[in-house]
């Protein structure tokens, strides 16, 4: 299933920041079949239970990928997949979203912990919050942030506290070495929520994968430029014998 790409999308959003960029790849190329997979509706916070469901659920000898949250554990299960697996897209994705040893380009641990504690406390605010990070950046920050909370799915508040554990325990960096398939990794110039420098340390980490920054983008630029980002996934694919 070489012509068959997967995407996985963010925390909170659900999949309709995703949908316009499937439009714009199948635009492309009506022989690829690219598909949003929704994440896992699970109150457990720990990823190997999330990696375990969408192993379950996702064809096998598939591209994978995803937005943000959802990058990340495209990026795990590309990993566990190995062969299996086509090779692997992330948009906004960083190999940690929070602080860590030898990863300075990340959230700050307590800005995160904030960020949880407000999620449990009013769940409904911090998504709008979320939204408006997501969309710091844009040419019409205000509109995106609109169009992100337009068609959020409802979630529970367990489901919502339980995907930012799994997005603050994920530290990608060995999954992304230790998986040999093609990478295409995209950022965003003036992202609120993974800073522009994640870029140059991916490369740095694994140099011989595809690493691209968008200028002047949000970390919503999948949903902003979804024409723009769907070339450069389609230039990709071209160079890896996959169009």
């Amino acid at each position: 299933m070489r012509d068959r790409l997967i995407l996985l999308p963010g925390w909170g959003l659900g999949a309709s920041p995703l949908e316009p960029l499937v439009a714009a790849l199948r635009g492309l190329d009506e022989h690829l079949k690219v598909e949003i997979e929704p994440l896992p509706a699970l109150d457990s916070g720990d990823p190997q239970d999330w990696l375990d469901e969408l192993d379950r659920r996702l064809p096998q000898d598939a591209w994978l990928g995803g937005w943000s949250l959802g990058g990340m554990l495209a990026s795990e299960l590309a990993a566990r997949r190995g062969e299996h697996c086509c090779g692997l897209l992330t948009l906004a994705s960083n190999p940690s979203f929070v602080v860590r040893d030898q990863w300075p380009s990340a959230m700050a641990q307590d800005t995160f912990a904030a960020f949880l504690a407000g999620c449990g406390a009013d769940p409904q605010a911090t998504l709008k919050r979320f939204s408006l990070l997501c969309a710091q950046g844009a040419q019409d920050p205000r509109g995106v942030s609109r169009q992100l909370l337009a068609r959020a799915p409802a979630t529970s508040p367990g489901v919502l506290t339980a995907g930012l554990h799994v997005l603050s325990r994920l530290d990608t960096r060995g999954a992304l070495q230790a998986f040999h398939g093609p990478q295409l990794h995209l950022f965003a110039g003036l992202d609120g929520l993974v800073p522009a420098e994640a870029a140059g340390e991916l490369f740095a980490l694994i140099a011989d994968v595809e690493v691209g920054l968008v200028e002047q983008a949000s970390h919503a630029f999948p949903l902003e430029n979804p024409d723009g980002v769907a070339g450069a996934i389609q230039a990709f694919l071209h160079e890896c014998g996959d169009d």
